[in-house]
Parts: structure tokens; sequence; C-alpha cells
């Protein structure tokens, strides 16, 4: 009696976990629709939708193993209301091997992080080598650094790229094999990072091209953020490390919101078709994400294939991106795992009409 009482126990526990995982999943799908500075706790269950997956995939099979099937109705609904999400992430089907031989357009973005600070130029000539292989057309570069030692990147890449236009104080630039027509940079309040656009002549079809770069807040900021906090009155020292990491991630995804938010309305004024690319620092489904997103495409979803993450290390996240007008057709969508910078680079061949 008492093994059966305990195995009861057992299950209605079990039970009350599938529930709540079901709850906090479905929460967390929406909670790229909330600004963080609204609700942070439900803005950030978007950062653990992973593992809120990989926990009802688990409880499936552990109620189809007991074969409690109306138990197991609640994490296989669960997992159907995710697929969108997980398409973000993963795709099936191959690239097309064929797209660059179709007539189109081939945008590449990458955060080169200053080509490694290093003085020969190697990096420098190696990312616009690889970029003469991928045959791109206009390449989005953040944390851009003009100068490799002695050698002005400027000069070199204007061997491939004729046009160019800066941003964010140089730190930023945008190179193109095809006239650009105007430019301009986005200053963000209270932020080193920005963005900036150029508008492209494409044998006689105009485009508007966003490159960004987000508010960065990452481990690295930690003992940054915590003496801005006691600065500001705040007392961290109590468990200074882990104040300062939700200070600097927090902070963060408020400031990527307000900025998302800027670009989404120069967006909405914009005439020509818009392609947005770069460093958005946030994971899909975000409130960046949705915001940037707003009525384009997402490259990946249209033609990518396999997983897709483009932040380096032990953390495989997807942070860069590329949206395009949905008038458009997507071509391919890739990345390459180069080891310059710790974001690999992204590719897209877009059609033309």
């Amino acid at each position: 009696m008492g093994k059966l009482a305990v195995q009861k126990y057992f299950s209605f526990m079990m039970l009350i976990i599938t529930l709540m995982m079901m709850i906090f999943t479905i929460v967390g799908l929406f909670g790229g629709e909330t600004n963080p500075s609204g609700n942070m706790a439900r803005a950030l269950l978007v950062y653990v939708l992973p593992l809120l997956i990989a926990g009802n995939v688990i409880l499936l099979i552990y109620w189809l193993i007991l074969r409690r099937w109306h138990w197991a109705l609640m994490p296989f609904i669960t997992l159907l209301c995710c697929i969108p999400y997980i398409g973000t992430l993963y795709q099936f089907g191959g690239i097309d091997e064929n797209a660059d031989k179709q007539a189109g357009l081939k945008i590449a973005t990458y955060n080169v992080a200053n080509f490694g600070h290093e003085a020969s130029g190697f990096i420098a000539q190696d990312v616009l080598a690889e970029m003469k292989k991928q045959k791109v057309d206009v390449f989005c570069i953040q944390e851009y650094s003009s100068h490799s030692g002695d050698k002005n990147n400027e000069e070199s890449y204007k061997e491939y790229f004729p046009y160019v236009a800066y941003g964010c104080n140089g730190h930023m630039a945008t190179f193109s094999r095809y006239p650009i027509k105007d430019s301009a940079p986005i200053e963000f309040p209270a932020s080193a990072n920005g963005a900036m656009w150029i508008d492209i002549d494409v044998n006689g079809q105009m485009f508007r091209v966003y490159n960004v770069h987000l508010e960065t807040a990452g481990a690295h900021h930690v003992y940054y953020r915590a003496n801005k906090m006691e600065e500001d009155g705040y007392n961290v020292q109590g468990n200074r490390l882990m104040e300062a990491i939700y200070g600097s991630y927090t902070v963060g995804m408020i400031k990527r919101a307000g900025q998302a938010n800027i670009l989404a309305m120069h967006m909405r004024d914009c005439k020509h078709p818009v392609i947005l690319a770069g460093d958005c620092v946030d994971v899909p489904y975000s409130f960046v994400y949705n915001t940037l997103k707003g009525e384009l495409s997402d490259g990946f979803k249209d033609c990518g294939s396999g997983w897709m993450h483009t932040l380096r290390g032990k953390t495989p996240l997807r942070i860069d991106y590329i949206f395009h007008d949905k008038n458009y057709e997507g071509l391919s969508y890739y990345m390459k795992e180069l080891s310059y910078s710790d974001h690999y680079p992204v590719f897209m061949k877009i059609a033309l009409k």
C-alpha cells in the first residue's frame, strides 16, 4: 500500500511538472511580443526556450512509456506549438547549389571584431578573399577597423567593392559592388553601438540596406556594469558577480528593445524594398527579433538549411540575421565557420525581379 501511495504521489508531481512546463513554454513563445522594460520575466523566458522544449520532449517520452496517452497530449501539443520557433534554428532540406548561377543580389554580414586587432593585415585580406569566393555584392561589417597595421583596409577592399559608406564613428562599414546613391548613419542614444543605411541601384532596382549592431551586453561587461551600478548608488557587494551579470544582461535587453523600435520606425518610412543585416545580439523570437523582422522575411526560414548558429564558442547562438522584403524570393542562406571573430559571417542570395 505504501509503494502504491508513493507511485501515485510521484505521478501527481510529474503531472504538475508537465503542466508547468507547458505553461512556461507557451508563455515563452509569446515572450517576444513583450517589451523587456514592461515585463522582464516574461521576456527572459524566450532565452530558455530550447531547454523548455527539451523538457517537453523528455516528458512526452515519459508519458508514452507509461502509456498515459491523455497526459502525453500536453507535451505533444506544446511541441506542436513550438514548430515555428524550431524553424528559426533548424531547417530541413539542402542548400540550392545553383543559387549563385541565378540572377540576384548577394548580401553578407559579419562582425569582424576589429579583425582581431592584428598588425599584419592577413585577417582583413582573408575575409575579403572569402567575400570574393562567395560572390558577395553587399558586405555589411560590424566592429570594422579601417587599418590593420600599416595597411588601409578601405583601399584594398575597393578593389572588389568600389563603393563604401560608414556609420557609427567608423566602426561600421557597408561595402557594395553596386552604386550607393545615398547613405546615413543612425545613432542610438547613450550607446557606442549604432546602425546605418545605404540606398543602392541594382541594375535599375533600388534597395535600402540596413547594417545594424545593437547594444552589446555579455559576461565581458560584468565588472564594468558592477562598477557603474555602485556609482549609481546600488549595493552589489553582497553578490557582485550575479548582480553584475543580471544588470548587464537586463539593461542590455532594455536598450536593444529601444534601438529596435528606432529602426522599425525608420524602416516604416522607407519607400524602397528593405534588407536588414547585422549583429542584433538577440535570439530568435525575442522582442528585438520580432520588432526588426516586422513585415520582413527571415532569410533562414525562407531558404536556409540545417542548424543555424552565428556565435562561436560554447554558446552557439543565432544572433546575426538577414531579413528581406517579402516580395523578393530567397535563393540561399548559410553561414561559414571562419575563425577570425567570435561571430560567423552570414550570407544570403535574393532573387531579382
